[in-house]
């Protein structure tokens, strides 16, 4: 992408947002946001992604946050991105959902729920995933593609499947192998320094 056509989409896509930080960076044509969406700085946000906040509620994006290609956030009272956390390609995060228990109705005439979500610090949630309402995603935890997330996920935790079920500890209970693995990733590739200007 040229300097010219990152500084229109630049302008184009801050006037989106209730709050831009610095050094954001918007990689696509399309990007579709309504209501009260706050970005921290360092944001990237890829094509095609859709946010729909209803009136009153809150996006509240941390620093250095990805929002990947045709991910959906839909916020009807508040949903938290912690600093340094993921959302993938085609997934989903949504803090409302139709009561459909104890009634013969249609879903479309029912009460709605609302829950709110908190995607925490350094979370990554996996393509095609599903978060539901109510849901708190701990720090360092990491969501499979196409989970759905019905429940709190502890920290530094790995959970996949339908319904997402825990996987494994990032840290604790490794394999002699995977620690192995592990170790020598780290030793021959070491931790990348931040990369603050995108």
């Amino acid at each position: 992408m040229n300097a010219f056509v990152r500084k229109w989409r630049d302008l184009k896509h801050r006037r989106k947002f209730a709050k831009v930080g610095k050094g954001c960076r918007f990689l696509g044509r399309y990007l579709d946001v309504e209501g009260h969406v706050e970005l921290g700085d360092y944001c990237r946000i890829r094509e095609g992604v859709r946010i729909r906040v209803k009136p009153g509620a809150k996006l509240i994006i941390g620093n250095r946050c990805v929002l990947s290609w045709n991910c959906i956030i839909e916020v009807d009272e508040r949903i938290e991105l912690h600093d340094n956390s993921g959302i993938g390609e085609f997934a989903k995060v949504r803090d409302a959902a139709h009561q459909i228990y104890g009634t013969e109705k249609s879903w479309r005439y029912t009460p709605t729920i609302v829950k709110p979500i908190v995607i925490g610090e350094g979370a990554f949630i996996g393509s095609a995933s599903f978060i539901s309402l109510g849901v708190t995603v701990g720090k360092g935890a990491v969501i499979g593609a196409h989970a759905v997330v019905t429940k709190d996920v502890p920290e530094f935790e790995v959970w996949g499947g339908i319904p997402a079920k825990f996987i494994r500890h990032r840290l604790k209970d490794l394999s002699p192998d995977m620690e192995a693995e592990s170790a020598k990733l780290l030793e021959d590739q070491g931790i990348r320094e931040d990369r603050r200007t995108w």
